[in-house]
């Protein structure tokens, strides 16, 4: 794995750094052992150890960090919690780690208008238990959403489980402050629905830290709904289940949720959390209702008929708020209890169309052969977000490896199927290499030249989603009235 190579002028001069940094916040961490904890994200098969660690606690030691960094060429990495699927929090050993934990306070809770201001550090789940007592909630609920932070879903465009209807994060922002790696304090959007000009709330969004550091973030909270049901419904093959999934979404039915596991994620979660699951099937589906008691009931018959048309094994309907819960509960302990049965596993993300998922699901079957390990599946079926998790022992020679290509080969068919590299998780370092997959060179060096305009040093995040090491200077060249203008050399040490 290719990463900028560091700096000797930055390293050498650490201690100058270092002592720079303690004059702007108290709250550096220098030493090899306090630092390890920060060597990694979520993708642990990668690791390196920060130059340096930083938790800045206001705004303005932000921009003093960033204002720093910028005019003595240092590179900088926003981190949030770290539960990043895709390395995009991974360290630089010649780079500040900018740590956002400090901003965990939630700054105004708006009913009348519906939303949330918070700091970046305070967690999905967090938002929800602030404004659950008087019926709301936030709707994007990824399987990490007690420990990952709103800040990193902004960066991620995190999802979950209810993102069919109630969309992406995306979806759920209102507004955001940020700084520039110069220093320059702006602000995105607010408390309104919708802001004039560039849509640049949209580009920040799943931008993975490459165009600046998210400071404060507004979100929507909507009521909850006045019933939520579940139906658990099993099925002897998988293709069965995709088409059951499909037929759901073609008439016309939005399910709040729908979830697909396979046969190895079903036994996992079951002998984990004791949902109830059927275990004599080879897929289960999740699927959720919620809305008024009338069209709810309505809406379970319905999908109850198609599942029996698509020779459902097993259906079995919620009849009680913790029933449902319980239903849930082995679907978001999936991953976790994938670590009881396997030394270590790579959790995947690509999103495929719904149509494709039989074929997806033959063609990582065939893989798992070709590579000679095993894959259970979990995925966001309703908008075909695939979770397949690679099982592997990284004690053994060879496997990390064997499972990284395994990992590359099933996203190589989620583009060739017609979808894409990642649903929620970012492309990061994991998929970084495999964006020509998707991507045409004249469509990287757009993208490149966005990332130049907010950053033309490449020192944000570098080394992340771009599949070269071009700089801006290489391959985003600004163009101004025709001529093509190059960067100036940066000031250095």
């Amino acid at each position: 794995m290719l990463m900028p190579k560091p700096n000797p002028t930055v390293l050498e001069k650490r201690a100058e750094i270092v002592a720079a940094l303690k004059q702007i916040t108290h709250h550096v961490i220098d030493s090899a052992i306090q630092m390890r904890p920060y060597e990694s994200d979520g993708l642990t098969a990668y690791k390196q150890m920060p130059m340096v660690v930083v938790l800045p606690e206001t705004v303005e030691q932000i921009s003093q960090i960033l204002k720093y960094a910028h005019a003595h060429n240092i590179k900088v990495v926003p981190r949030g919690a770290g539960t990043s699927l895709s390395g995009g929090a991974l360290p630089l050993e010649d780079g500040i780690l900018l740590g956002l934990a400090k901003f965990n306070t939630i700054l105004d809770i708006d009913f009348e208008n519906r939303c949330v201001v918070c700091g970046p550090g305070v967690t999905n789940l967090g938002i929800t238990k602030a404004v659950e007592h008087k019926g709301f909630y936030y709707a994007p609920d990824p399987s990490s959403q007690i420990a990952c932070t709103i800040g990193g879903n902004v960066a991620e465009n995190s999802g979950g489980v209810h993102c069919l209807k109630y969309g992406l994060t995306t979806n759920n922002i209102l507004g955001l402050e940020m700084v520039l790696i110069t220093g320059e304090i702006i602000r995105l959007g607010g408390k309104h629905c919708d802001a004039e000009g560039y849509d640049l709330l949209g580009l920040m969004t799943g931008s993975e830290g490459l165009l600046g550091v998210v400071t404060e973030v507004t979100v929507k909270i909507i009521p909850k709904p006045e019933t939520a049901r579940a139906i658990l419904i099993g099925f002897k093959t998988s293709e069965a289940a995709g088409q059951c999934v499909a037929d759901v979404i073609s008439a016309g039915i939005i399910p709040g949720g729908m979830e697909m596991m396979d046969r190895p994620a079903i036994k996992a979660a079951e002998d984990f959390v004791h949902a109830g699951y059927p275990l004599n099937v080879e897929a289960l589906l999740i699927v959720e209702l919620d809305g008024p008691q009338v069209e709810v009931d309505h809406l379970i018959a319905r999908v109850e008929a198609i599942a029996r048309a698509n020779k459902a094994a097993n259906i079995r309907i919620s009849n009680s708020e913790a029933e449902r819960i319980l239903f849930w509960a082995g679907r978001k302990a999936a991953f976790p209890a994938i670590g009881r049965i396997s030394p270590d596993y790579m959790c995947m993300d690509g999103t495929i169309p719904r149509k494709k998922l039989p074929e997806v699901l033959k063609g990582m079957a065939k893989l798992s052969k070709k590579h000679n390990l095993r894959v259970a599946n979990v995925f966001h079926a309703g908008d075909g977000n695939l979770h397949p998790l690679i099982l592997f022992d990284a004690n053994l020679e060879g496997e990390l490896q064997r499972a990284e290509d395994f990992g590359a080969d099933i996203l190589r068919l989620c583009v060739k199927v017609g979808g894409v590299l990642t649903g929620e998780h970012g492309v990061g370092v994991e998929k970084r290499d495999l964006m020509p997959e998707m991507f045409s060179d004249i469509d990287l060096d757009q993208q490149l030249r966005i990332k130049c305009a907010f950053d033309p040093y490449n020192l944000l995040n570098p080394g992340k989603v771009f599949p070269t090491l071009k700089t801006c200077a290489e391959g985003g060249k600004m163009i101004v009235r025709g001529n093509v203008l190059p960067f100036p050399d940066l000031p250095r040490f």
